[in-house]
């Protein structure tokens, strides 16, 4: 049916009736895409769940008996369940002096790397030196030496200090690393300039600038760096293994070291001290996970 339109000089024009739209042909690459993002997900999902498989053989373990631990083939649903070992564990070992001395490393260690780490990283990248890149590149090279290489020569140097059985000496240790000054200065390239310059056109220091405009900037940087750092201090063996000697101030992961005896292991016991040990790190890691996966993605990204 045609449309019949007067215009001003009372001529009729007949208007053809808009064009039906095409029929569309995007069902069969809609099922094909929507095929492809289901099979995704579900290799996504069976690489997440080999990726939980140990955690999960860990827990099944912690409510098993010492002999059921490694049967052959594995048992993930166990005869018999020893919920018992989650009360026996506290009384066998000092195990709340010892979760009390790992949260108490991590967290003072936790504070000083972020603390310096921030706080070198904004002479790194906000502040004009000579030598400042050549600086910052040795200073990193760091990261490459190995442990074991300087090992010794910091114990001797714990030794001559009086520190060697003593919290302290992990903390002065482990208060400086080169990791976080890079993670940070990554991260501060991505403020722009302007906003220190104009701060210290308004008369800011530096010190104000970097604790005032700079550090609540940085939350996402410091919650990974946080993390991260807290992680590896809370699961350290070889570190309190070498400095602390009294059974008072070992770390949770020394005390587990308390079930293997010289000729056999309480394997159900250190399983059941395993899963505890982990549930403080799972809990921050919930509580930042927000921070930690923006610090990241974030970070090394200029402009």
């Amino acid at each position: 049916m045609n449309t019949t339109v007067l215009r001003k000089d009372s001529t009729r024009t007949s208007v053809p009736p808009p064009a039906a739209a095409p029929p569309r042909h995007g069902g069969p690459r809609r099922a094909l895409r929507t095929a492809g993002r289901v099979a995704l997900y579900a290799a996504v999902t069976a690489v997440a769940l080999l990726i939980l498989l140990p955690f999960i053989w860990m827990m099944v373990s912690s409510v098993k008996a010492d002999r059921d631990v490694f049967t052959v083939p594995i048992e993930w649903i166990p005869r018999e369940w020893h919920w018992d070992n989650f009360r026996r564990i506290w009384t066998d070992i000092p195990l709340a002096a010892y979760l009390g001395n790992s949260l108490f490393l991590s967290v003072v260690i936790t504070f000083l790397q972020v603390l310096t780490g921030s706080f070198a990283a904004y002479g790194f990248a906000k502040m004009r030196f000579p030598g400042r890149d050549l600086l910052f590149a040795g200073y990193i090279a760091t990261i490459a030496v190995p442990w074991q290489a300087y090992m010794v020569p910091q114990y001797i140097i714990m030794q001559k200090l009086d520190l060697v059985n003593t919290h302290l000496s992990l903390i002065l240790l482990q208060a400086f690393g080169p990791f976080g000054v890079f993670l940070m200065r990554q991260f501060y390239l991505t403020i722009p300039d302007e906003i220190s310059e104009a701060a210290r056109l308004d008369g800011l220091s530096e010190y104000g600038i970097w604790a005032r405009i700079v550090l609540p900037l940085s939350k996402p940087a410091l919650a990974s760096l946080a993390l991260l750092t807290f992680v590896n201090t809370w699961n350290d063996y070889m570190g309190p293994f070498i400095y602390l000697t009294d059974n008072s101030l070992w770390t949770v992961q020394l005390g587990l070291r308390s079930f293997i005896g010289q000729y056999d292991a309480r394997y159900a016991m250190i399983m059941t001290g395993s899963v505890l040990s982990v549930l403080p790190i799972l809990v921050i890691f919930l509580l930042g996970q927000r921070y930690f996966v923006r610090g990241i993605a974030t970070t090394g990204v200029k402009g």
